[in-house]
């Protein structure tokens, strides 16, 4: 698998089916993705052999006596599906899901270089807007990264 990068709009029908961007899908290797909550009230897509990598790694980290652990393995591991790409090339989201991440029409798809991200284009607008400053501040301390 390549990076997945890139931001691409695209429309959720009544059936909670939307086309998967082409670009990423060149990047992908198999027919199906996991799906799941994210961290900031979207989805978080993963390629089969990257989801098992990353909830592996999770599980390692978590303990069952710990609350918080509890509490981020239910948000992030419990939620988490299959869903397998359509004749079509669309993906069907599954109702929770689409609920938890408020996806109205427009969404947006958003390739983080292991995983993407499927946001509601006007949650992730709203999202960018209120995060402005925090994002300068961020960018500002990464400096060392690129001299």
């Amino acid at each position: 698998m390549e990076l997945l990068t890139g931001e691409y709009r695209n429309t959720l029908d009544e059936k909670g089916r939307i086309p998967f961007p082409a670009k990423l899908r060149f990047e992908l290797t198999g027919e199906n993705l996991i799906i799941t909550q994210a961290v900031d009230h979207c989805l978080w897509l993963f390629p089969a052999e990257e989801w098992k990598n990353f909830s592996e790694k999770l599980m390692e980290a978590a303990s069952p006596f710990s609350g918080k652990s509890r509490l981020v393995v239910r948000h992030l591991i419990a939620p988490a599906q299959s869903v397998d790409f359509d004749k079509s090339g669309r993906l069907s989201i599954p109702p929770s899901l689409r609920e938890y991440a408020s996806l109205s029409k427009e969404c947006i798809f958003l390739g983080i270089n292991k995983y993407i991200e499927l946001w509601d284009a006007a949650a992730y607008k709203a999202y960018l807007d209120e995060n402005e400053p925090v994002f300068r501040e961020a960018a500002e301390e990464l400096r060392s990264i690129y001299l």
